[in-house]
């Protein structure tokens, strides 16, 4: 490092790898009851988000993952009217989802008000639907949102979390995706990020086996890349209710996105043989 150089790395145990941004300085620091949000200014990434030393995004390339966890799903479904967002503070996720003009109501469930709050100031281009008047944003436990939920009340539930650490552990097993269940409607669909599919290919398994131990049948995993996430190469796994299979509608013509279309999405759905393989 030059002395006019500074660097951030992250050193990412579950992959035995790391990752570095050149930095310029460190723009705020907070410590919420949850966990320690950083934002850092970078030399070309833009702005980057850490939460307990963990990257989750950066002006530059947030898109993809936005992008992907939202309109695959939402596209998924028929008609989805109702859709529920357990995390997603950083709020770009709510952004893409209230593109869709169907969507009647949006509600964003992350347990740290602080996460939106620094997304606001540091992020502001993803926080352009806050006041959209179908959005509803809560600061509260998303495990206990899900399960007081009414039976048969949501279209699509996106579950937009951190990894499977900490306050988002209880997002990735069999009683919360039972919930889940219970809470979608007949067709409906859930999206769950699910990590690498290079190197935590045993984690989606486990995932999808959860899954299926709270009722759904069917499954699908989309790869697509992601620069700022260990590997360069992230995940989202959809699980559906009712059987209905896989197949999606067009992009509305008038729906602006920078990565998504429905050439990518069915792109994804043809896994590489040894995702294909490790997923059986």
């Amino acid at each position: 490092m030059s002395d006019n150089q500074q660097w951030h790395y992250e050193n990412f145990d579950p992959t035995g790898s790391a990752i570095g941004y050149r930095i310029t300085r460190k723009l705020d620091e907070v410590q919420s009851p949850f966990q320690k949000i950083e934002i850092f200014e970078s030399t070309d990434w833009g702005n980057l988000m850490l939460i307990d030393g963990a990257m989750m995004l950066t002006t530059k390339d947030n898109f993809f993952y936005h992008e992907m966890i939202a309109h695959p799903a939402l596209l998924t479904h028929p008609d989805p009217r109702k859709v529920v967002i357990i995390g997603g503070g950083d709020c770009g996720t709510l952004r893409e989802v209230l593109k869709h003009k169907g969507i009647e109501s949006a509600v964003q469930c992350d347990i740290d008000e602080q996460v939106t709050r620094m997304a606001e100031k540091y992020f502001p281009e993803l926080c352009d639907s806050n006041d959209d008047p179908r959005a509803t944003l809560m600061w509260d436990d998303g495990l206990a949102y899900i399960k007081n939920l009414e039976p048969g009340s949501v279209d699509v539930i996106i579950v937009d979390s951190t990894d499977p650490v900490g306050p988002a552990e209880g997002l990735f097993n069999k009683a919360f995706f039972a919930d889940c269940f219970k809470a979608l409607r007949d067709n409906g669909v859930l999206v769950q990020q699910s990590e690498s599919p290079l190197m935590l290919l045993d984690l989606i398994k486990e995932l999808r086996g959860e899954m299926g131990k709270a009722g759904f049948a069917e499954f699908q995993t989309l790869p697509f890349p992601q620069p700022c996430y260990p590997t360069g190469w992230w995940s989202v796994t959809m699980a559906r209710k009712g059987g209905q299979g896989f197949a999606f509608r067009e992009l509305p013509v008038d729906l602006a996105t920078l990565y998504y279309t429905g050439t990518a999405h069915a792109a994804g759905q043809i896994l590489p043989p040894f995702v294909a393989q490790a997923l059986k």
